[in-house]
Parts: C-alpha cells; sequence; structure tokens
C-alpha cells in the first residue's frame, strides 16, 4: 500500500464517520478531495503525503456545500496547502497573533456588556439582562468557515485525537501542542444561531442565580424565633454555605445551622416561597411554610420587593433554567460528532480526562474506610452526634478559633472598599512567596470590582488586558465571606496573569482545565487566615490540614456526582418536564446521600447535595471541584517540598498552559492525578491527630 493509498483511506474514513454522525457528504466532494490530494503530493513530494491526506480530510470533515461545489473545494485545497518551511511557520506565527486578538477583544467587550448583571452598581436594570445575553461572538466561527481561514487551519495543522494527546503528549514540543490546540479550534462548527442561544440560556441561568438571595434574619423557626442579625443577604449556596461554616465557631451556632440546612433543603426541593427571594419585607417559617410582612423594619429594601404576602412555592423555577441549558447544549450536539453531547464535551474536550476515570477518582475518595474514622474525630472535637449539615464541617481549619463577628472585624477595618483590597494585593502577594517586583507587576495587571453575585475571577485573554477580580463588599466594607472569596479569586486571576501575559504561545493560554485553576486557587485560598495575620504557631497545623483536605474533598466529590448524575438523566429523559427533573435531581442526591453520607452523619433522604448554584448555571462544571482539591494537595505537596518561597514556582507550573492534564501535572509535580496522595496521607493525619475540642482559639 502506498502513503497515497493510505492518506486516502484516513480521508475516506473521516468523511465517513462525520456523515454517519450527522455531517452531510455531497456526491463528488470525495473524488475532488482524492485528485487535489495526488496533485499535492506530485507537487510537493512524498515526505508531505501524510500532512497533506490529514489536511484534506480535516478540510472535508467541516466542508459544507455552501462552502462551495466540488471544484471549489480541490481548488481551495491545492492553493492553501502550506508545506514545512518558512512560509508554514509564518503562517502560524500570523494565525496565533489573529486569534489571540480576536478572542482577547471578544473577551473584554463581553466582559464590559456583562457589568450592570455582575457588577453592584445601582439597581440591576432590565437592559443589563439583555446585555448579559448578547453574545458578540456568536458569529464569529460562521465568519471564519465562510472566509475559509478556519479551513485553511484545518488543511494545514493537525486535529489530534484525545486517546493521540494522552499518549504523546508528553514527547511535544511547545509549538507541537500550539499547533494542536490551534486546529482544535475548529474541531466543530457550531452555526451562529446555536452559539446565541448557549449564551443566552448561561447568562439567564446566572442572573437568575445572582439575584437569588435569603434575608436571613427574616427566616423564622418554628417557635419564631430570629436568629440571625439583620441586614444578613446571603446568597444561595455560597454564602448560605459559608454562614453554616461560620457557625462552628459560635457557642450558639447549632440552631442556626440547623435553621440553614432546612433553607436549603426548601431551596433543593423548590418548596420555597417564590415572594421570599431577595426580600426583606417579608417573613419565612421554612418549618411550616409560613409567609407574612415582617413586623421589623427592613435594613436594606430592595428594588421590586413586595409586601404581600404570598406562600406560594417558587414554581420549578430552578430547574427551568437547567432545562434551558439543556436544550441549548442538544442544540450544540448535532454539530459535535465526535463528542455528541455535553458531558462527551466537558470530559473529552474540555477536561481531556475520560469521564471513567474522574468517576473513579471520586468513588474512591467516597469509599475509601478513613471516612468513619475521620467522622469519629469531628464527632469527639463537637462533642455531639454528626447531622447532615456536617458535611461542611470547618473546626479543621484555623479559622475555626475565630467568631465570624471577629473575622468581619478584621476584614472591615482592613478592606472597607474594592480600591483598600487592590491596594493590599502587592503585600498578599509577598506573603505568598512571591518577590516585590514580581508581587507589584500581578498587582498591575489585577483590577478589583464588587460583585453583585458571590464573586468570581473575569480572566484576560489578550496580553495587554488584565484580570479582574470580583467579590461582595457591604456597605460595611468586606466582610470575611468576601474576603475569603477574594483570596480564591486572587489565585485564579494570578494564574490567568501567568498563562496568559507571560506564556511562550498565546494558543496555550491557560491551564489544561477549569479544575486546574481551581487547584490553584485553592493554594492561595487556604492561606487567607495567615494572610491577616490571625494564625500563630501551630503544631498540629500540617495534621489539621490533612484532614480538611479529606473531608472537604469528599464533600464535593458527592455533589460532583450528582451534577453528572443529572446530566445522564436528562439526556436519557430529553422530553423530561422541570417537575420531572427536579423529582429525578432530588432523587439522584438523596440517593447518593444515602449510600456514601447517611452512614456517617444521619439525615436519610435528604437532598443537601444538590443545593450547589453551578448545577443550575454553569452546565456540569461541578466535577472540577473535587478534581481541583485533589490536584491542590499534590501541587501543594510539590510546593511544600521546596521549603522555601513558592512564587517563582507557581509562575513556572503556571506557563506550562493548556496541554493535557496528565502531561501538566507530570511536568509540574513529577506525578500523574491521583486520590492516592491525599488518602495516604489522610490516614497518617488520622494516626497523629491529637483531637482538642473544636471551637473558641
Amino acid at each position: 500500500m502506498t502513503s497515497l493509498d493510505a492518506g486516502w483511506l484516513l480521508v475516506a474514513a473521516i468523511a465517513m464517520s462525520a456523515q454517519a454522525k450527522g455531517a452531510r457528504a455531497e456526491p463528488g466532494y470525495e473524488q475532488a478531495a482524492r485528485e487535489a490530494q495526488q496533485d499535492l503530493v506530485a507537487k510537493h513530494g512524498a515526505a508531505e503525503s501524510d500532512r497533506i491526506a490529514r489536511g484534506a480530510s480535516q478540510v472535508l470533515r467541516c466542508w459544507r456545500k455552501e462552502d462551495g461545489d466540488p471544484a471549489a473545494l480541490a481548488a481551495f485545497l491545492k492553493a492553501e496547502f502550506i508545506p514545512r518551511g518558512a512560509l508554514l511557520d509564518q503562517t502560524f506565527d500570523r494565525l496565533e497573533f489573529a486569534l489571540e486578538r480576536v478572542g482577547g477583544y471578544l473577551t473584554s467587550l463581553g466582559r464590559d456588556l456583562r457589568q450592570g448583571a455582575d457588577l453592584e452598581r445601582g439597581p440591576l436594570l432590565p437592559i443589563d439582562e439583555r446585555l448579559a445575553a448578547w453574545s458578540v461572538g456568536a458569529h464569529v466561527s460562521d465568519d471564519l468557515f465562510a472566509n475559509k481561514l478556519a479551513f485553511v487551519a484545518l488543511l494545514n495543522f493537525p486535529l489530534t485525537t484525545l486517546d493521540e494527546r494522552l499518549a504523546n503528549g508528553m514527547t511535544w514540543s511547545r509549538r507541537q501542542w500550539a499547533e494542536a490546540r490551534l486546529a482544535g479550534q475548529f474541531q466543530t462548527r457550531v452555526p451562529a444561531d446555536v452559539n446565541a442561544r448557549l449564551a443566552e440560556a448561561y447568562s439567564a441561568a446566572e442572573s437568575y442565580i445572582a439575584g437569588y438571595n435569603v434575608h436571613m434574619h427574616h427566616v423564622l423557626t418554628a417557635d419564631g424565633q430570629r436568629l440571625f442579625p439583620a441586614g444578613l443577604r446571603l446568597i444561595t449556596h455560597w454564602n448560605l454555605r459559608d454562614e453554616l461554616k461560620a457557625r462552628y465557631a459560635d457557642p450558639d451556632g447549632l440552631p442556626r445551622q440547623r435553621l440553614l440546612q432546612l433553607v436549603m433543603e426548601k431551596i433543593v426541593r423548590q418548596e420555597i416561597p417564590a415572594a421570599v427571594i431577595d426580600n426583606p419585607l417579608l417573613d419565612w417559617t421554612p418549618a411550616s411554610g409560613a409567609v407574612a410582612v415582617s413586623k421589623v423594619e427592613s435594613a436594606e429594601p430592595r428594588p421590586g420587593a413586595a409586601a404581600k404576602p404570598a406562600p406560594d412555592r417558587e414554581p420549578d423555577e430552578r430547574y427551568r433554567r437547567f432545562l434551558a441549558i439543556y436544550e441549548a447544549e442538544r442544540a450544540a450536539d448535532a454539530h459535535s460528532p465526535d463528542n455528541p453531547s455535553l458531558m462527551d464535551r466537558r470530559f473529552n474536550v474540555n477536561r481531556e480526562i475520560p469521564e471513567p476515570q474522574v468517576r473513579a477518582l471520586f468513588e474512591a475518595v467516597l469509599a475509601s474506610p478513613i471516612a468513619p474514622r475521620v467522622a469519629a474525630l469531628i464527632e469527639k472535637r463537637l462533642g455531639r452526634k454528626l447531622e447532615p449539615f456536617d458535611v461542611w464541617y470547618a473546626g479543621f481549619k484555623p479559622r475555626g478559633r475565630y467568631t465570624e463577628a471577629e473575622l468581619d472585624a478584621a476584614t472591615r477595618k482592613r478592606y472597607p472598599t474594592p480600591d483598600a483590597y487592590a491596594a493590599d494585593i502587592p503585600r498578599l502577594l509577598q506573603g505568598l512567596g512571591f518577590s516585590p517586583e514580581r508581587a507589584r507587576f500581578l498587582a498591575d495587571h489585577i483590577v478589583v470590582d464588587p460583585s453583585r453575585g458571590a464573586g468570581h475571577a473575569f480572566g484576560p485573554a489578550r496580553r495587554d488586558d488584565k484580570a479582574h477580580l470580583r467579590t461582595r463588599v457591604g456597605r460595611e466594607g468586606m466582610d470575611y465571606k468576601g474576603y475569603n472569596i477574594a483570596v480564591h479569586e486572587m489565585g485564579h486571576n494570578v494564574e490567568q496573569v501567568f498563562s496568559v501575559t507571560t506564556i511562550d504561545h498565546t494558543l496555550l493560554q491557560g491551564v489544561p482545565n477549569t479544575a486546574f485553576t481551581e487547584a490553584l486557587a485553592f493554594v492561595f485560598q487556604a492561606r487567607d487566615m495567615e494572610l491577616l495575620g490571625l494564625t500563630g504557631p501551630d503544631p498540629q497545623a500540617e495534621t489539621l490540614r490533612v484532614l480538611d483536605d479529606f473531608w472537604q474533598t469528599r464533600e464535593i466529590a458527592g455533589v460532583a456526582l450528582v451534577d453528572m448524575a443529572a446530566w445522564r438523566f436528562m439526556y436519557e429523559h430529553p422530553k423530561a418536564s422541570p417537575v420531572e427533573r427536579r423529582e429525578a435531581v432530588v432523587r439522584i442526591a438523596q440517593e447518593l446521600w444515602n449510600r456514601h453520607y447517611a452512614p456517617l452523619l444521619g439525615g436519610r433522604d435528604t437532598p443537601l447535595l444538590a443545593i450547589y448554584s453551578h448545577m443550575i448555571n454553569a452546565g456540569l462544571y461541578l466535577p472540577d471541584y473535587p478534581l481541583g482539591h485533589l490536584i491542590a494537595f499534590q501541587v501543594e505537596d510539590h510546593f511544600r517540598s521546596l521549603k522555601g518561597p513558592v512564587g517563582a514556582e507557581f509562575e513556572r507550573i503556571c506557563q506550562l498552559g493548556s496541554i493535557t492534564p496528565d502531561a501538566w501535572m507530570r511536568k509540574a509535580v513529577g506525578a500523574p492525578l491521583s486520590a492516592g496522595p491525599l488518602l495516604e496521607a489522610a490516614a497518617r493525619a488520622l494516626d497523629a491527630a491529637r483531637g482538642p475540642a473544636a471551637g473558641r482559639k
């Protein structure tokens, strides 16, 4: 068999695969591509035959009738193929620069259009939601195929499979990785209307979640008590969870934690009255469902809040938003023949870790025999039987020595405004191990904004842009929750600056997937207390850190498996209504709880694992958190082995860029991703634990 025949078999196989999965193969196109390939091999020699065959196959799989007839296809292939050499290198450089500018400006433009929805700059106006939903880049992919730039990339640079990247990536040069990422941008051809629908669905869900606040002073116990201070407005799920964690340092925290758990369960089951969401004018008693006009004056009236009691539950709006994202993703499925579901795309394309491997990592954590021993230690420290909300036990953390009021006082004094936090970034980064010069460089590339939602990091996509840190700053200043989030988001920002601004190839911007940026952010977040100067020498600090890492990872691993099972249910039941989806999510959460958590924490049939807002607004994002915890543990161990400032090493590993997770881990820390290091360290920590009772400092 000649190299030409072998190459053509590749063309035919890929074309047939695309046709079988929905791509059209019009008569005459395969023959035209084959004849063009023969001419190109004759012109450029057998040394280029493999590249010619691969490039022709890649163009053919995306070519549509509207791109031209068979003669136009043949003419394009013969005119645009570039043999190895200076011209190919120059073309690569031009495309890399152009795609950085296009993607970078679209990113910053989208960020600007979302300011009204994302930032606390006055009331949320109806126009803000429309601006946030406007996908200014929806037509870019169509344009790049229409003007044939996408086809030039596909003809001259290789598409790679996940199997190829996993098998060969460790030996690839940086240029090879960049070429793979260049062609990979055009692996699918999603129409503009589908991209716009996706943007609209995600934006609507994000706006819904950003406004989903509970005024806890107006949430009453069964006997009518108010357990929380006036003005405490908590967004779900982040602030509700973090308030629950904070109450471990409160001698009277137990009834508050139980009430917070009840609120979360009502939200998941959609038994929360619609009228009380973000409404400080009404009192709500979750135990009975009663709603009444509040007898206390509101400290923070909200625009549009209704004073009329309305006990009717929210009509499954949470799951309608979930359904809208599912339907938008389903519209994209037909245009992703290699990965025809969101689950395929999230694991094979976005994460580049096969789903079975991810599932095995999470189940290894959940099934670990050390979990009952850790639970017993927590029970001993608390001096009571564990309850379901103890899935978020925070007593291993240094912050467990301080009340929320003490922490709030410290952060509000230090950070009365977003600008105060921005001004302190150089000091914070030096405290994290960066040199004064590098800390100033990073601070100059980070903008701090007041967030309307819980907070997030909005990174740049071009070298001359800046990273944006968003966190909540109240009227009295930044409370501890906002500060904790800010330190986490600052970790994202530092990664973003290094992996965008200082990286060698902009096609490799970022890290392998979201779990990695979460891992690097966790490295920062874990040091938030020492950056406040509130931690002293503690001989058990390392032991407690490991146990906290294990307990957190175990909690979020279950949450991720609920998210994965919920999406699997939707694909298996595409016509299910929002009510049926709610019932399925609740059932999935209950079953997983009963299997992995109830034996330790009780609370059979609680749906608590389904409270995370990312399930509603982020499209199968949650698995990145437990992956991030596992990655962060290995990265932390690597940093600790250096026994010195970690700033330069943090920069080095960020600059590895968006290679596969396996290659990144091996190059960064010298070992593949595994649950083993965390589980082994947790077992050693248990043996070393002396476990004084949790409480104040």
